[in-house]
C-alpha cells in the first residue's frame, strides 16, 4: 500500500555526479529538495577511473566552479596527483587532470549534502514517476519508491547514471547490477516510456583493479605529477594542495603475447559474440576492441593509477574488458610487470538505459513534459565531468522553473558546458558523448584560466555564488585589465639586455623602442623572460599574470574568434516561433523539414547545427521568418 511522505519543490533521482550538483544547485537557490539514491554509501561514487578532468573535461570542472558548483572544491581536497595535459601546445587546449582519492571524494560530497540547507538525502529506489497536472499545491509529479513510499514534487531531475535497467557482462556471465555490484534501477524505464520518453541502450565498461603489492614497478615507467600545482576552485588555498599526499602513476604496455591471447579468445568476447547490444564509447574502447580494430599495432599504452592514499587497489587505465575472468587473468599476466598481478576486482561491461537527448531543451527540460529535467549519463553522455556540468544546469533550471523564472541556457560561445548541451539537444548522440577540446569552435576564448570571467557573474545572479566570491573575482578581473593596459603602454628601448634575450630565442634584435605587448607576441618570449627590461611591473598573483599574458599574446586570434562568436550570437538571437509548421515552408528540403519538425530548434543558430539542414535551407527559413514578421507588422498597422 502506498503511503505519502512529503511534498518538495525539486526531487532529484540519483546521487552520482549529476545528481549531487543538481540537488545542491536547487537547494542553494532556495528550493526544498530531496535527493534519492540507490545506496547512501554510493553517493558521489567513482565506479570508473579515479580521476577528475582531462582534455576538454578539465575545462568543464573550472566552469562548474565558476558557476558555483561543488566538483572543483571537492576535487582539490582529494587530489593525489596533478597534471596539466597538452602543455607543449597552446593555452586553448591545455587541460587539468587529477588523480583523486575515490573514497575521500565520496565522504566529502556526502558530508556536503548532509550539511546543506533545504536538502534531504534519502535511500530509495524510485520505480515510478507520475504526471499529476498542476494542482492547487503546484505539484506536477508523484514519485513512488520500491517500498511504496510516495513524494510529490513541482519539478524532477533524473540523474540515473548507468543504473537504469543495467546489467553487468563478464564473458558468459550476465546479471542485473549497477556499477560496483550495487542494485540496478530495474523499474523506472517502464514508467518513463509510459510518459512518452524515447529510450536508448548504451554500454560502458571498466578495467580490472589490481593489488598494488603484486606489481613489479621496477619494469614500469614512473609518472609523477606537476610540481607547480593549480587548484580547480577559486575557493582553494594553494597551501591545501601542497599539503596533499602526492602519489605516482605508472605506464605499462600490452605486447604481442597479450594480443595473441585476445585474438585466440575473441569468440568469447561478448562484444563479438552478440551478447552486448548497447552502443559503447568510441573514444574509450575495450582492450579487445582496440586489438581487433588496430591489428598493425604491436602494443597499447596502459596507466596504473592509485585509487586512494589508504588502499592497495590500483586502476589499470586502458585495459577495459568484458572478457571472461580467466581470460582477463591470462591477458593481465602477459604484461611486463604484471606477471604475478592479483586482481581485486575484475573488469566488466555494463549496459544501461538512457534517453534520446534531442527530447530536451537547452535548459535540459523535456520539451513535452514541463518540470521534468534530465542530466548526466541519463542524457547519453559519459564521464563524471559531463555529468556534473549538466546536473548543475538542470538543478538550477528546475529551481528557476519552480520559482517561475526564465531558465539559464549557456551557449557554445560562452562555455564548454554550453557546447556540451548544444551538441546533445541539437544533434543528439548515438554513443556515450565525451567532451573534447576539438568539439568547441571557440576554444581560444573558452580557456580554463578565464572560466570565472565568462561565468561567475551568471553564477552570482543565479544565487549560486556568494557575494564574497564575486567580489574576489571582480578584484582579480580589475588586476588583469590593469596589467594588460600597462603592458600595452610600456615602451622597451633597444639595449644589450633585450637584444641578448632576443638573440637566445632566435629573434631579430630591436633598433628602436617597441611596446612590451608587441615583444610579448613574439614566439618563444613570455612574461617572465621580459622581467629584466620591464621595470614598472608589480608583484601579481600567478593566475593574473597568466591570463593577462595569454590575452595579449594571442590578441589577434582572440579578436577573430570573438568576431566569429558575435556572428554566432546574432544567429542565436534570431528566434524561431514554437508553432511554426515546417511542412508549410516552401523551398525547404524534405529532410530539413523533417529534421526541424523533430528537433524544433529555438533559434536559427540551433537550426543551422542540425545534421541534414543545409545553408540553403537556413536561407529559406530566414526569408520565411522575415516575410512572417513583415506580414504581422502590416496587420498591426
Amino acid at each position: 500500500m502506498e503511503y505519502f511522505v512529503e511534498s518538495v519543490d525539486v526531487a532529484v533521482v540519483g546521487a552520482g555526479h549529476a545528481g549531487i550538483e543538481a540537488a545542491l544547485a536547487a537547494a542553494r537557490t532556495g528550493c526544498r529538495t530531496v535527493l534519492f539514491t540507490i545506496s547512501n554509501d554510493a553517493v558521489g561514487n567513482m565506479p570508473c577511473n579515479p580521476s577528475i578532468g582531462g582534455t576538454g573535461k578539465g575545462q568543464l570542472v573550472f566552469e562548474i566552479d565558476a558557476l558555483g558548483g561543488e566538483m572543483g572544491r571537492a576535487a582539490d581536497k582529494v587530489m593525489l596527483q596533478d597534471r596539466m595535459l597538452n602543455m607543449s601546445k597552446g593555452p586553448a587546449v591545455r587541460s587539468k587532470r587529477i588523480q583523486a582519492d575515490r573514497r575521500m571524494y565520496q565522504d566529502i560530497m556526502k558530508k556536503t549534502i548532509e550539511h546543506t540547507e533545504n536538502l534531504s538525502l534519502v535511500q530509495a529506489e524510485i520505480c515510478e514517476i507520475r504526471r499529476l497536472g498542476e494542482n492547487r499545491d503546484g505539484n506536477r509529479f508523484e514519485l513512488v519508491s520500491r517500498l511504496s513510499a510516495l513524494w510529490r514534487a513541482k519539478a524532477v531531475v533524473i540523474c540515473t547514471g548507468t543504473y537504469l535497467d543495467s546489467r553487468v557482462i563478464i564473458g558468459e556471465v550476465i546479471y542485473p547490477s549497477g556499477p560496483d555490484g550495487l542494485h540496478p534501477a530495474a523499474y523506472l524505464t517502464k514508467s518513463l516510456e509510459a510518459l512518452g520518453i524515447k529510450m536508448l541502450r548504451f554500454k560502458t565498461g571498466t578495467p580490472p583493479r589490481i593489488d598494488a603489492r603484486s606489481v613489479d614497478y621496477s619494469v614500469l615507467e614512473r609518472q609523477d605529477g606537476e610540481k607547480k600545482l593549480t587548484p580547480y576552485s577559486a575557493d582553494t588555498d594553494i597551501k591545501e594542495l601542497d599539503e596533499r599526499p602526492k602519489l605516482p602513476c605508472y605506464i605499462a604496455y600490452t605486447n604481442e603475447e597479450t594480443h595473441r591471447i585476445i585474438r585466440d579468445h575473441i569468440s568469447e568476447s561478448p562484444l563479438y559474440s552478440g551478447k552486448i547490444t548497447g552502443v559503447g564509447p568510441r573514444y574509450c574502447p575495450s582492450i579487445e576492441d582496440k586489438v581487433m580494430r588496430f591489428p598493425d599495432k604491436t602494443r597499447h599504452q596502459l596507466f596504473l593509477e592509485p585509487m586512494g592514499d589508504g588502499t592497495n587497489e590500483m586502476y589499470l587505465q586502458g585495459f577495459s574488458s568484458s572478457m571472461p575472468s580467466y581470460i582477463q587473468a591470462k591477458m593481465l599476466h602477459s604484461i611486463k610487470g604484471f606477471e604475478n598481478a592479483v586482481v581485486m576486482r575484475h573488469a566488466y561491461a555494463i549496459e544501461y538505459d538512457c534517453i534520446d537527448s534531442t527530447q530536451l531543451y537547452a535548459s535540459l527540460m523535456f520539451k513535452n513534459i514541463e518540470g521534468l529535467f534530465g542530466a548526466g549519463q541519463f542524457n547519453g553522455t559519459s564521464g563524471y565531468e559531463e555529468a556534473a556540468a549538466q546536473g548543475l544546469i538542470a538543478g538550477l533550471n528546475a529551481s528557476l522553473f519552480v520559482r517561475g523564472k526564465a531558465p539559464v541556457m549557456l551557449t557554445r560561445n560562452s562555455s564548454y558546458i554550453g557546447t556540451l548541451i548544444d551538441d546533445l539537444v541539437t544533434k543528439g548522440t548515438n554513443e556515450p558523448y565525451r567532451m573534447m577540446t576539438s568539439r568547441s569552435e571557440f576554444r581560444l576564448i573558452l580557456r580554463q584560466d578565464n572560466a570565472d570571467d565568462r561565468l561567475s557573474e551568471i553564477g552570482y545572479a543565479a544565487g549560486l555564488l556568494p557575494k564574497e566570491r564575486i567580489e574576489r573575482f571582480r578584484a582579480k578581473k580589475a588586476m588583469i585589465e590593469a596589467e594588460k593596459e600597462r603592458i600595452r603602454k610600456v615602451i622597451v628601448p633597444p639595449s644589450d639586455t633585450i637584444n641578448s634575450i632576443l638573440e637566445k630565442i632566435g629573434e631579430p634584435p630591436i633598433k628602436t623602442g617597441i611596446r612590451l605587448s608587441e615583444l610579448l607576441k613574439r614566439p618563444g618570449l613570455d612574461y617572465a623572460m621580459l622581467a629584466p627590461v620591464d621595470k614598472t611591473r608589480k608583484e601579481l598573483p600567478e593566475e593574473v599574470i597568466f591570463t593577462a599574458q595569454t590575452d595579449i599574446k594571442y590578441e589577434g586570434y582572440i579578436k577573430k574568434e570573438l568576431a566569429d562568436a558575435e556572428r554566432f550570437s546574432k544567429l542565436e538571437k534570431k528566434l524561431i516561433p514554437d508553432d511554426i509548421k515546417y511542412e508549410n515552408v516552401r523551398g525547404l528540403s524534405i529532410e530539413a523539414a523533417q529534421k526541424l519538425a523533430k528537433f524544433r530548434p529555438a533559434s536559427i543558430g540551433a537550426a543551422s547545427r542540425i545534421s541534414g539542414v543545409s545553408p540553403a535551407d537556413i536561407s529559406v527559413l530566414l526569408i520565411y521568418l522575415d516575410m512572417k514578421r513583415r506580414n504581422r507588422a502590416e496587420e498591426n498597422e
